[in-house]
């Protein structure tokens, strides 16, 4: 039998009980979580009050914004051997750049000199980024305010687009696009395209003007003819100011000896002869491959148009100057004067001093036998004609870069 009289020895604990599904906490618990949400809450909003009072969290970057008397140029393929003479050129012209690239082909040493040298804020930025990825191209073209875009960045040699013509198209005409549909949505209306004189594939009559059929032969030249028609189509009805560059073979370097070509070893086999003949004068490569030998020339080897780097890039800044609202310029950038490879050649030996070895091999697959421009409609035009036509000089100017970087811009392999 129980005693009602019996007192607990142990006082009850405090519990929660559960009542139509929901437990009761502690009071003093409670009151402790909300207090310490609050101290954050207070925290945060201190922190939030800080950065507005700081200087630079309410002044939107350069870059961001349109400046009266300022020509904000996107450059893409800005860290490439074109692209980065380019940017440079801009910045000595006192205009504000953007650099985007995938250093897929470029070099971010190209990119550590224009920095080092207009370190100033608002002057210069570098993007990394792919214009095959629509929405990053986006995103840069909404978080800048361009003036101008001057479109570089390509895949560039006719051997391996006749080996992997995909990479040639995608890269080439389908990012082409991608510019042009981010330019469109974001209201940037001017346009310097890098193309190509392998658009006019290989004509009957020499020199070649603008009004010379464009029937190329291999991937490269087809994809930029493709990427010329995408942007001529969408400027029949676009107050767009276009300016189209066709321009012939690049040679030389910066003559104050900043910037060069530094191409990637795995491309050397596809990559521009002055580099081959630079390559076998250092002792990189066993010779020199000259391929082809038997063309319809005085003798037998391929004829082209080289234009020195630095005439090229004075060319694209005179097109951006003479640009107008509305109006589409296409222009041959060249000298007027075919040099045959087998002249290149020696000139290549005087330049470096090097006894070069040269071997003959078949013709390239999507090569031409003759190729150089009449360059009077950009003389009429734009005031512009190449100055620097010896082409001797311009390859000693090259050769200079070239055996101070060994290794490109990697100074760790630098010779002497």
């Amino acid at each position: 039998m129980l005693n009602p009289s019996r007192s607990r020895t142990q006082p009850r604990p405090t519990r929660s009980h559960p009542l139509g599904g929901m437990d009761y906490v502690d009071p003093k618990k409670k009151n402790g979580v909300v207090g310490k949400i609050l101290l954050a809450a207070g925290l945060t909003a201190i922190c939030i009050l800080m950065l507005k009072q700081s200087p630079s969290f309410n002044t939107p970057s350069p870059f961001s914004q349109h400046e009266t008397g300022v020509t904000h140029v996107l450059v893409t393929g800005g860290a490439g051997y074109i692209g980065s003479h380019a940017a440079l050129r801009l910045l000595k012209d006192n205009h504000r750049v953007t650099i985007v690239d995938n250093l897929s082909r470029g070099n971010l040493g190209a990119i550590k000199v224009l920095q080092d040298l207009f370190p100033e804020p608002g002057r210069l930025q570098f993007i990394y980024a792919d214009l095959g990825d629509p929405k990053a191209v986006n995103k840069i073209f909404a978080e800048n305010a361009f003036d101008a875009v001057m479109h570089f960045a390509a895949v560039a040699y006719v051997g391996e687009s006749t080996l992997d013509p995909l990479k040639y198209y995608h890269n080439i005409t389908s990012n082409t696009l991608g510019v042009m549909e981010a330019m469109s949505a974001h209201n940037v209306n001017t346009l310097i395209y890098s193309s190509t004189c392998a658009t006019y594939g290989e004509p009957e009559k020499m020199p070649i003007t603008e009004e010379t059929p464009q029937l190329p032969i291999n991937p490269y030249g087809k994809a930029k003819k493709m990427a010329e028609d995408i942007i001529l189509d969408f400027h029949k009805n676009s107050d767009m100011a276009v300016m189209i560059l066709r321009y012939f073979n690049v040679i030389g370097s910066d003559p104050e000896g900043r910037l060069g070509e530094a191409p990637r070893p795995e491309l050397r086999e596809h990559g521009r002869i002055s580099g081959a003949c630079f390559d076998a004068a250092r002792g990189i490569t066993n010779g020199l491959k000259v391929r082809g030998t038997d063309y319809k020339t005085p003798d037998g080897t391929c004829i082209r148009d080289y234009i020195d780097v630095t005439d090229l890039v004075d060319a694209h800044v005179k097109a951006l100057n003479k640009a107008k609202p509305g109006h589409v310029g296409i222009y041959n950038v060249g000298t007027g004067r075919g040099r045959s490879v087998k002249e290149f050649v020696e000139a290549c030996k005087k330049a470096t001093g090097a006894s070069i070895k040269v071997d003959y091999l078949p013709r390239r697959p999507g090569d031409y036998a003759e190729v150089f421009s009449d360059p009077s409609k950009i003389l009429r035009e734009l005031n512009w004609s190449a100055q620097y036509t010896d082409l001797e000089k311009s390859l000693r100017v090259a050769w200079r870069w070239q055996k101070l970087h060994r290794n490109g811009y990697n100074p760790s392999m630098a010779s002497i």
